[in-house]
């Protein structure tokens, strides 16, 4: 069984892109230009997204090829077989561990619901928690729900809780708990890449200021920026990747961000870029590889 298998360059190469592609990446600076938005967007996606799914497609290319056989004169190895097989169950088993605990969380928050048919401004269906603190956040996987503390719809006036809610309603609309849950399981088995924590909380920032810029179609900017303001300082710490919070603004430098971003002339949003799918379908290279094995 010799040890310098085609099953260990493929795995040794995929780790030393992926580590090389991590590495490479900056911050893109002010997001308060409309170029380096959508720039912003389209490279934190592909650096945080393309190194680990380089590493798991390529494990799921060795796992096809099994441990018998050969490709470009080099024989395949059971050593790097079962490497690649143990990693997908671990990866496996993060993902699960990543669900497990967001679904605790939503029954922690399902036992403080209360039976009440709220009113709010945007007539959107909610769960009403019986707690004094203000608090709103989309939570859930596909379909998320909306979940509104009493605190919140005692204390701020109708305009302000409109625009809180609209804010809500634009992370429904990107499904964001569903894609952060996907790409949280992406940051939790690997976690070591270069740039990892760094890349998670720029996307999350983004994902924040997307929203306010959607709600901001809606809404007043200053309104947005009071009800945030409001919000912050009665944060309720959740799983990121099971919810999408308005108040989701830790850092005092995040939170002048959102704030200017707000204030700011009107940005045009996002939009879905075949650029970055392009990028990130460099992942599936590995799988390309497999007619040459025999």
């Amino acid at each position: 069984m010799p040890f310098f298998s085609i099953h260990f360059v493929m795995i040794f190469g995929s780790l030393c892109l992926a580590w090389g592609l991590r590495y490479g990446w900056q911050n893109s600076g002010d997001v308060t230009q409309p170029v380096s938005w959508q720039m912003r967007w389209q490279k934190a996606l592909v650096s945080f997204v393309l190194p680990p799914l380089l590493v798991m497609m390529t494990a799921i290319a060795v796992l096809c090829m099994g441990s018998e056989g050969q490709m470009i004169g080099l024989q395949a190895g059971r050593l790097s077989y079962a490497i690649a097989l143990m990693f997908l169950i671990y990866s496996i088993f993060r993902s699960g561990q990543l669900a497990w605990i967001g679904w605790q969380s939503l029954q922690k928050l399902q036992n403080l619901v209360v039976d009440c048919k709220a009113l709010n401004p945007i007539n959107e269906p909610l769960k009403l928690l019986n707690m004094p603190m203000l608090f709103a956040a989309q939570i859930g996987f596909w379909r998320s729900h909306l979940f509104v503390s009493q605190g919140l719809l005692d204390t701020l006036d109708a305009d302000h809780l409109e625009a809180v809610l609209l804010h809500e309603r634009a992370h429904a609309h990107y499904r964001d708990t569903f894609w952060f849950f996907w790409l949280g399981c992406l940051r939790q088995v690997m976690p070591w890449l270069p740039n990892t924590q760094a890349l998670w909380e720029e996307l999350l920032l983004l994902r924040e200021l997307r929203a306010d810029r959607w709600a901001a179609q809606y809404a007043d900017g200053l309104l947005l920026a009071e009800s945030l303001l409001a919000m912050v300082s009665n944060n309720m710490q959740l799983t990121p990747t099971f919810a999408a919070a308005f108040g989701a603004t830790n850092p005092s430098d995040r939170l002048e961000v959102r704030v200017n971003f707000l204030l700011a002339d009107p940005e045009p949003l996002p939009q879905f870029s075949w650029r970055s799918l392009f990028w990130i379908g460099f992942s599936l290279l590995p799988l390309a590889v497999l007619p040459l094995h025999y």
